[in-house]
Parts: C-alpha cells; sequence; structure tokens
C-alpha cells in the first residue's frame, strides 16, 4: 500500500513540476503586472500577513507556545503580569482568513488566580478578548497604511 501511495506521491511532484517548468517558459518575453503591495492578501503566509504580524507585536510581552503562520495560530504560555501576581492569562490568537476583516480574527483567553497556593481556572471578561482583538486590528490597519504609503 505504501508503494502505491509513495508512486503516486512521486507521479503527482512530477507532474507540479513539470507545470511549473511549462508555465514558466510560457511567459513570451512579457513583462508580468507588479502585485499591489497593500493588497490584503499579499502573503507567503496562509493567512493575513497584516494580522499575522499585528498580532505578534501585540502579544510581544507574552511569552510564545507555538506559532503555526499556515494555520493562523499563535499559542502564548501563562503570562503573570508583575503588578498582579495571583494572577495569569492565557491566550490563542486564530486568524481565520487572508482579507483584513474584523471577523478574521479572534481571540480566546484562559485566566487562573492563586489562592492557597493552587492556581485555579477563574473567567475572563468578554471585553478582555474584545480589546485585545482590537487593539490587533488597529495594528493591523496601521501597518497596511503604513504600507501603501498613507
Amino acid at each position: 500500500m505504501n508503494m502505491v501511495r509513495n508512486g503516486r506521491l512521486k507521479l503527482a511532484t512530477g507532474l507540479l513540476l513539470a507545470t511549473a517548468t511549462l508555465l514558466g517558459a510560457c511567459g513570451g518575453g512579457k513583462e508580468r503586472p507588479r502585485a499591489d503591495l497593500a493588497a490584503s492578501r499579499i502573503t507567503n503566509i496562509g493567512v493575513n500577513s497584516y494580522l499575522w504580524r499585528a498580532s505578534l507585536e501585540t502579544l510581544s510581552f507574552m511569552p510564545l507556545l507555538q506559532t503555526d503562520s499556515n494555520g493562523g495560530v499563535i499559542l502564548t504560555d501563562w503570562y503573570v503580569n508583575p503588578g498582579a501576581d495571583n494572577e495569569r492569562m492565557k491566550l490563542t490568537v486564530t486568524i481565520l482568513d487572508q482579507d483584513l476583516r474584523a471577523d478574521a480574527l479572534r481571540v480566546a483567553a484562559s485566566r487562573q488566580t492563586l489562592e492557597n497556593g493552587q492556581w485555579i481556572d477563574a473567567p475572563v471578561q468578554a471585553a478582555t478578548t474584545q480589546k485585545l482583538e482590537e487593539v490587533i486590528l488597529t495594528r493591523a490597519r496601521d501597518l497596511r497604511r503604513r504600507a501603501i504609503g498613507g
């Protein structure tokens, strides 16, 4: 079974390379159209690059556990605010689209409080995640505005 799968994979890879070679030769000397550098979909990753960069910049004070630019997921580790060392937060930011839109971003938070030497799950105010989403979206829009020179 694996030999069949490997053979199909090799065939598919060969066809893909052949197609890419043929398409590359079809230019006919014409200059390619220039890409709009400020377009919302310009990215080498699977999600909107402005939202991705803005999310990373916004969360830069927190320790990152995992980042997946193709899947659009950023996981932080627990962060203890130096001003409130009996409370900690953990965030998950998910970018759902390649377009720079408010509904393309989701922030989920977990919060714990320290009680009798044990971390206990505590509720997170909805305003907390909404505010983080607003901060990230504002930063992403600023990054886009700077890219188009406005």
